[in-house]
């Protein structure tokens, strides 16, 4: 429940805000100044910043999942641009598709592609998750939670086995885009 409350906060601040917003850096502590806040605030992310955790202040969610942990967040940059925010003005097009792909295993079958953002739940073992206090816990030896962490588009989401229990959640362009429709954001 709460990874699908997070993709319809999400939703929620591209209507508002036509663009979806960056990610909140990682290593801050709960209580740190900018921790929990989209940074840049304004949108613009890029290279290193499209990465980080759920901007859970800006959002207004809950900082962690039921284990504790932040939420990792990757957006695709096009779907993160500042914006003036009138009718038909996004950040981004209907011509436009995202980078994110997710596979069935690492170098497996594409599960989806062109994804504007992607949000990963390091569950129960938590491996590679920041905690409140800012550390990140040690990574998986997993190959396939290991590509959920390796800084790159590319994400694998698949049933729970012994050593990979992330749980993977995206927001699909086509629900995006219809939702920005329906608000009046795109044409």
């Amino acid at each position: 429940k709460y990874l699908s409350d997070v993709r319809e906060a999400l939703m929620g601040f591209a209507i508002v805000n036509c663009r979806l917003p960056c990610p909140a850096k990682s290593a801050l502590a709960t209580g740190d100044a900018g921790a929990g806040i989209a940074d840049p605030a304004n949108g613009n992310c890029s290279d290193a910043a499209l990465e980080g955790v759920l901007p859970w202040v800006t959002l207004g969610v809950p900082e962690t999942d039921a284990w504790g942990r932040r939420l990792k967040y990757r957006v695709t940059e096009k779907f993160a641009k500042s914006a003036t925010c009138t009718p038909g003005a996004t950040a981004f097009t209907l011509n436009d598709n995202g980078a994110i792909s997710v596979l069935s295993t690492s170098g497996g079958n594409a599960v989806a592609s062109q994804l504007p953002a992607i949000i990963i739940s390091h569950s129960k073992n938590g491996f590679s998750a920041y905690l409140p206090n800012g550390e990140q816990v040690a990574a998986s030896s997993d190959a396939d939670e290991q590509e959920n962490n390796n800084g790159n588009d590319t994400f694998v989401s698949k049933t729970a086995t012994p050593s990979f229990d992330d749980l993977v959640e995206w927001i699909s362009p086509n629900i995006l885009k219809s939702r920005m429709i329906t608000a009046g954001r795109l044409p």
